[in-house]
């Protein structure tokens, strides 16, 4: 019960807090929509087409800047074509799996010649001339991931879980396979593939555009899960296969179809001892290749085909005696194909190689210590690739082929990344684009040439946030030599001499940075302005600060990751006079679910409440490729998957816990929710749930999030 006391507090608190700044951000989604996304510099150099929605309306439609008249076209939007319409079930899970809950045009693919982008709306193919005219309708509809061929008179599709391709000049389609379905697909990225491994598609062309290699993706064996609706009963439930920690796998293979059709040539490695499929791609001068990983995901394998006998050769060979993390830019061949780009933690730390043609090492490109983040672009002589030593920073650099020092491509603090190049199948020229983010600044994309000189800036229509986020990040000192990066996020209205609470908001697991130095997070001021401190730790277990800081959790997900964020706030006490470290909330979304509900449970001592939004409760409802690489396959691992469940703490549950969950979460199950919250039921332990119907491991729609994070805030104040 809230008392009067602390009512009238609550009441002269919130009063200090605008509640327009929440409108304003729901409706935007975070004052991003109106900003150009995923932009490319078509072949010549002299355009760049990107995607754009209005400031208030999440419907992206294409854009065009032509760079020597400095003028952006609208080339194509969803209500000038047909209007948008009802995407189907692989559609929406394969936006899903890739965090695009805009409507309109989720993607584009630029045809080699760079003259047409290809777009897709409501499974139908468009032909989009860059030069200006009218979209052209290209064969009939069903369609998903389509690409152009190399020579651009062809265009590949994934239709009912089968592969065609359609003739550009015609618009006469051919089927390529046969038997897609439900539980076999032919040409599609398995679940894993997409939510684990970065590969999101499950075909590609060969440079003569004469032939496909694809997966089958044969999911027979494995367990399914039913995703319902349970606001609307009379709805099907719709039925997925959802591989758990040491069951059942989707089994795939590799084969070669020509563009007639015909007999399948199969591509033969040893798949018992390398199931998993995580990459392949068919470069202009390099022979079919692939890469395979064992289930432990301790060693892979990277392999050259012959796609006309099926038999293939090892090129690389890498191995960990914790998990190897994947990349899923590499291998990238270069255009001669005379080698390859390979990324590496040998060292202690992600390195970039240029390897030949047989896999040997020619040189180390990008060092370990360099700090290395991503590949970012490939031409005849240099590789441009992000990199910073600060964990909480990001650079582009140039970095020459034959070798020497690294020409630095963006300066200045803050978080910038790079787009320079279009992918493989697309010359490249030469210009590139350059995005940044830091404090202080509005994010944008701007375009440069070669040495880094600034062409031109992408035209943004999106609102400007009333007020950039009063964050700091510091470097946290703790016994032994080890240290973390935080963030603190203050009220605008920071007072001297008063004590405020602390709210860590958290993730806190692989593959994951929270404290980077990208300007802050707006929502994290708006709770801040309630009048607590906001922070985020990134403890053992988070990327950028080495091998052996990463895999420090191998085996239980829940004891070094939770005992930083301990660490953390008891540093940051010391830090700062002004944070209150007996007041101690915690929240997070996903993985920081987990831990939110982990903290709770486990360390009421320093957490006064949690709010564990979609968290995963226990890791053996969690899917393969993920959990088995932390925690190796349950019968082996026993202890460790006890250890990281959240279930056998819920009896000492004892301080307020806040859950929420989309009912229709298709990554995290509401599974998850429902066992932890009938495990609290049958402990007698109090807490609280939160339903979000019909939505799934996103919450776009503004009206929710509007409620969502009010109702988040509400809970931390009153609790702390």
């Amino acid at each position: 019960m809230v008392t009067p006391p602390l009512l009238a507090l609550m009441t002269a608190i919130t009063s200090t807090v605008d509640p327009q700044l929440l409108r304003d951000y729901a409706a935007t989604r975070g004052f991003s929509l109106g900003r150009p996304q995923k932009p490319r510099v078509t072949p010549d150099g002299k355009t760049v087409v990107f995607l754009r929605a209005e400031a208030r309306k999440a419907e992206q439609s294409l854009w065009a800047l032509d760079l020597g008249s400095g003028k952006e076209r609208l080339l194509a939007a969803a209500s000038t074509i047909g209007g948008e319409r009802e995407l189907s079930i692989e559609e929406r899970a394969r936006r899903e799996r890739q965090r695009i809950s805009t409507g309109g045009f989720a993607a584009f693919s630029l045809f080699p010649d760079g003259a047409q982008v290809l777009v897709t709306l409501g499974g139908q193919l468009y032909r989009v001339p860059i030069a200006g005219g009218a979209a052209r309708r290209l064969g009939d509809g069903g369609v998903t991931d389509p690409k152009p061929s190399p020579d651009g008179r062809r265009v590949a599709f994934v239709r009912a879980h089968d592969l065609w391709v359609v003739d550009v000049a015609s618009g006469a389609e051919t089927r390529l396979t046969r038997g897609g379905g439900d539980d076999k697909t032919n040409g599609e990225a398995e679940f894993v593939a997409q939510e684990e491994m970065e590969r999101y598609s499950g075909y590609a062309w060969a440079p003569s555009g004469r032939q496909l290699v694809y997966e089958e993706a044969d999911a027979r064996a494995v367990e399914r899960f039913h995703l319902s609706d349970p606001s609307h009963p009379e709805t099907p439930p719709v039925a997925a296969p959802y591989p758990r920690p040491g069951r059942d796998n989707v089994k795939v293979r590799l084969g070669v179809v020509g563009v007639g059709g015909g007999k399948t040539r199969w591509l033969r490695w040893n798949a018992s001892a390398y199931p998993y499929l995580t990459r392949f791609c068919w470069p202009t001068a390099a022979p079919l290749t692939l890469v395979v990983e064992a289930r432990d995901q301790k060693r892979l394998q990277v392999l050259a085909a012959d796609d006309q006998t099926g038999r293939v050769k090892v090129l690389l060979e890498e191995q960990d005696e914790a998990w190897l993390n994947l990349a899923p830019e590499v291998p990238r061949w270069l255009g001669d194909g005379s080698g390859f780009l390979w990324r590496t933690e040998r060292d202690g730390g992600p390195a970039l190689e240029l390897r030949g043609a047989d896999g040997r090492l020619v040189r180390t490109l990008v060092p370990a210590a360099m700090g290395l983040r991503a590949l970012r672009g490939v031409d005849a002589t240099s590789v441009v690739v992000q990199a910073a030593e600060n964990p909480t920073e990001a650079r582009i650099w140039r970095v020459p082929l034959a070798g020497g020092a690294a020409l630095p491509l963006s300066g200045g603090p803050g978080w910038h990344d790079a787009v320079a190049d279009a992918g493989e199948a697309v010359p490249a020229s030469d210009r590139w684009l350059l995005s940044i983010e830091g404090p202080g600044k509005t994010p944008s994309w701007s375009v440069h040439d070669r040495a880094g000189k600034r062409l031109a800036e992408l035209p943004s229509v999106a609102e400007k946030s009333p007020a950039a986020p009063r964050s700091e990040i510091v470097e946290l000192e703790l016994a032994g030599g080890r240290s973390l990066f935080a963030r603190v996020t203050w009220p605008r209205k920071r007072e001297t001499g008063r004590k405020y609470p602390v709210a860590v908001h958290v993730y806190g697991g692989p593959r994951h940075q929270h404290v980077k130095n990208d300007g802050g997070r707006l929502l994290d001021q708006w709770v801040a302005d309630h009048g607590l401190a906001v922070v985020s730790i990134d403890g053992r277990g988070t990327p950028a600060r080495g091998r052996a800081f990463e895999r420090a959790i191998r085996g239980d997900f829940g004891a070094l990751p939770l005992e930083d964020q301990v660490l953390g706030v008891a540093a940051l006490g010391k830090r700062f006079a002004e944070l209150d470290v007996r007041r101690v909330g915690i929240f997070g979304w996903s993985f920081g679910g987990y831990l939110s509900g982990l903290a709770v449970l486990r360390r009421p001592d320093v957490f006064r409440c949690a709010i564990a939004g979609a968290p995963v409760v226990d890791w053996r409802d969690y899917d393969t490729h993920y959990t088995e690489r932390y925690l190796g396959l349950p019968e082996e691992n026993p202890q460790g998957y006890d250890a990281s469940s959240l279930l056998p703490w819920a009896p000492q549950l004892s301080r307020p816990l806040l859950i929420v969950h989309g009912t229709s979460d298709d990554n995290v199950y509401f599974l998850h929710t429902l066992k932890l919250s009938d495990a609290l039921f049958r402990a007698g332990k109090a807490h609280e749930l939160l339903a979000l119907p019909r939505l799934s491991h996103m919450v776009p729609d503004p009206v929710v999030m509007e409620r969502l994070w009010s109702r988040m805030a509400d809970f931390l104040l009153a609790h702390l």
